[in-house]
């Protein structure tokens, strides 16, 4: 039946040394597991000037600003792919764990030395002041929308940080695309998943050629795939909605630009948990996604490209995979402090290993996280 997720995700924390509690991989699947923490959900990219914060108020959106007088919250909307890090780091950072809580602030174990709450600790770096009620020096809120969206949403102002799942150059058009910041928080290995009725009936791998043909409509049922032994069905190819970061990587990397037609799509869905969602309750669905939305209810398949088979667990973050993309915390026209304390916590080993694996993602190598750092404001 193939390799169990929370298994596959364990793997990717080797690299610093500690051993990551189930709760805490549970934890990092998906949206519920932080939402949970945070006691809401996004704001499906609206553009009311509100978004829903880590504390279940409402709170008016600011805009970037430098230097640290701002305490303000921290806004960033954008993918439902880099959801999962941005907020449930969002959420532990309005928390404020003090340094006695090495559930959620287990500092010790990525060599920091404090006696800080964890807020106070990564804030502190660029100058903003403890508060002495427990609550950190200023709030986090994430919304919950697309790569499109958030990007608009930071070149206009309306938030601090836009999360995206594709580079700005492949979904805006007409825009300065120097005064976009980039930083790359992680790197996703998007997997193609199916139904669980079609992965126990043979499909555990495909040719990159068949899903090619599948959602360019030449093969429309599933008894034309080589290895299917299951019942006549046609097939339901899912996308995801035209502008999201998944669909503008999936058309570049597989089909070959990123206004390439897909006529074999039967639906599309604008996040994530919605594909998810659609392929957990079909028996015949195809569909591509984040890897953080993998379980055994929609299992993800191997793929072959080029005669190099990359199996889910083992190999999707090798560099060769056609389909690995980076994720991204745009900021726009420089970054402030306040930007940089949340993004130097990400981009540091504690933010790697408590947020970017625990969500089913491959974490930065040394040098990117060298590379990712150097583009931040010094600590003060």
């Amino acid at each position: 039946m193939g390799m169990e997720f929370p298994q596959m995700m364990t793997k990717q924390f080797k690299r610093f040394g500690k051993r990551v509690s189930r709760r805490k991989v549970l934890g990092g699947i998906g949206v519920t597991g932080a939402a949970a923490l945070a006691g809401c959900g996004g704001n499906g990219g609206g553009s009311s000037g509100e978004t829903s914060t880590s504390t279940g108020t409402m709170e008016s959106t600011s805009t970037s600003s430098s230097g640290s007088a701002d305490t303000g919250p921290l806004t960033a909307d954008g993918s439902s792919t880099v959801y999962p890090i941005t907020n449930k780091a969002a959420s532990i950072w309005n928390y404020n764990p003090p340094a006695s809580d090495t559930e959620y602030w287990p500092y010790e174990d990525y060599d920091i030395s404090t006696d800080q709450a964890m807020a106070d600790y990564w804030a502190g770096m660029y100058g903003f002041e403890t508060n002495e009620s427990g609550d950190p020096p200023f709030k986090i809120s994430i919304g919950l929308s697309h790569s499109g969206v958030g990007l608009t949403k930071v070149m206009n102002g309306q938030v601090d940080i836009g999360d995206a799942s594709a580079n700005v150059q492949a979904e805006l058009e007409d825009v300065d695309f120097d005064k976009f910041v980039n930083h790359v928080v992680g790197v996703d290995a998007q997997p193609i998943v199916v139904s669980k009725y079609v992965y126990d009936n043979g499909v555990q791998q495909l040719d990159a050629d068949t899903v090619r043909g599948i959602y360019r409509g030449e093969i429309t049922n599933w008894s034309e795939v080589e290895g299917y032994t299951g019942d006549d069905k046609e097939i339901q190819a899912v996308g995801r909605a035209v502008g999201s970061g998944t669909d503008t990587s999936f058309r570049v990397n597989m089909l070959g630009s990123s206004d390439a037609e897909m006529p074999g799509v039967d639906i599309r869905k604008g996040e994530n948990q919605q594909v998810a969602t659609t392929v957990k309750n079909s028996d015949n669905a195809i569909a591509y996604m984040a890897l953080a939305f993998v379980s055994n209810d929609v299992p993800a398949i191997a793929l072959n490209f080029d005669g190099t088979v990359y199996t889910p667990g083992e190999n999707l973050s090798d560099e060769g995979y056609p389909l690995a993309r980076d994720l991204h915390c745009y900021t726009y026209e420089g970054t402030s402090d306040k930007e940089a304390a949340f993004l130097r916590m990400l981009l540091h080993d504690y933010g790697q290993g408590e947020f970017v694996g625990p969500a089913g993602y491959a974490t930065l190598s040394n040098s990117r996280q060298e590379e990712e750092l150097s583009k931040l404001p010094d600590p003060q």
